[in-house]
């Protein structure tokens, strides 16, 4: 559910995003490059309200306004049939069912997504008071990640011929040709409705429930938001932020407030994360069409705002877990010092915008996530409930 698009991690993209970002002096020859490219040409102001100078501000970042730059082109859709028939028509599709189209089909889960999606369902379940060793744990991972490997590969599957024109997922099974997009429907759609009816018969409704709205969340609203609007980053947060509601539901049956909390943990963090990415790729993301925030704001100072914007969020609301009795002392303090550095973070990469400043908040949001869960989880199972 959360996109490899956005996030490191999947398909090789931070490595190669990192690339793209090597420097300051390669970043202004390339965008420059692509700004004077014929074939670039046919991109469209944004749509929002008016911003400075009579220009139009970008749908994600309404809250703030500053200087405004043209944004960076984007090109016209190629049609379906040269995408299928591979990358420059240099690749003929294969419907394959041998050990090469099981790859694909495997790659095309995002592994690296559906193994996070597992970890922060199995914290919510932990959280509840569930068992670790216990067939209900089993069930609630098991359909969690079957819907989110399908997600996963129906939003390539929509988005092939965007991959297709992006350096980091041209190679991709469907826009390489390697993999008929018929049987990735297929196996998209199979993935998916397996783990909702796994959810709904072996854990309960409620958890069926927030998959199904995760899963269509994620693929018939956000997927072909991307193409119109930057305020898809957003909206992709959501059922990014699904999974450990839905351990805590597979548990307690029930939403409260911890479960919001952990819910608004995910969401919060993720915003400075995948503008931080989508800011080290903007010039691959213009060239695939998608309007996100740093190719509307070449200048940055949108996409910097909205990053402390939603870091400043995370502090008080990563406390709640302590003062909903969920957690004490131990996880306060751990997520306020954690919560302030990643704020840090983001002050100075909005400070300069600059790409060493947008990789340090990367790798910020790669550090915070994981030490903020496992300080709650820590705190949560090993320090006795009197103490708290």
């Amino acid at each position: 559910m959360l996109d490899s698009r956005e996030r490191p991690g999947g398909d090789g993209a931070a490595p190669l995003c990192s690339r793209l970002a090597a420097g300051p002096a390669r970043d202004s020859t390339t965008m420059a490059r692509v700004q004077r490219s014929p074939a670039l040409a046919t991109g469209s102001p944004p749509v929002g309200p008016a911003g400075p100078a009579g220009q139009t501000m970008p749908a994600a970042a309404q809250l703030t306004s500053g200087l405004h730059e043209a944004p960076l082109p984007m090109p016209a859709m190629p049609a379906m049939p040269a995408i299928t028939a591979g990358v420059a028509g240099r690749v003929e599709p294969r419907a394959g069912y041998g050990r090469l189209a099981l790859t694909d089909l495997a790659a095309m889960t995002k592994p690296s997504i559906t193994l996070m999606v597992a970890l922060t369902t199995a914290l919510g379940f932990l959280l509840a008071g569930g068992a670790v060793l216990s067939l209900q744990l089993a069930a609630a991972l098991l359909g969690t990640c079957l819907v989110a490997a399908g997600a996963s590969v129906l939003n390539q599957f929509w988005e092939r011929a965007s991959d297709a024109l992006m350096r980091r997922t041209a190679g991709r099974p469907l826009p390489a040709g390697r993999l008929d997009p018929d049987l990735a429907l297929l196996f998209g759609v199979t993935l998916g409705i397996a783990g909702l009816l796994e959810l709904a018969l072996a854990v309960n409704a409620l958890t069926a429930a927030l998959g199904a709205a995760a899963l269509a969340g994620y693929v018939f609203v956000y997927t072909p938001l991307k193409k119109v609007s930057s305020l898809a980053t957003v909206v992709g947060a959501i059922p990014g932020a699904l999974p450990p509601m839905m351990g805590w539901c597979a548990v307690r049956g029930e939403i409260d407030l911890a479960a919001w909390a952990l819910f608004g943990i995910l969401f919060f963090w993720q915003m400075p994360h995948f503008l931080a990415i989508a800011w080290l790729c903007r010039e691959d993301y213009a060239r695939g069409g998608f309007p996100m925030l740093p190719v509307l704001d070449p200048g940055g100072t949108w996409t910097g705002r909205q990053s402390v914007l939603y870091g400043a969020a995370l502090v008080p609301v990563s406390l709640l877990p302590s003062l909903l009795g969920l957690a004490g002392g131990l996880y306060f303090g751990g997520a306020l010092a954690l919560g302030l550095a990643y704020l840090g973070c983001a002050l100075a990469f909005a400070r300069r915008r600059s790409t060493p400043g947008a990789r340090r908040l990367m790798l910020a949001s790669l550090l915070y996530l994981p030490a903020v869960l496992g300080v709650l989880l820590l705190d949560r199972l090993a320090v006795p409930t009197a103490l708290r």
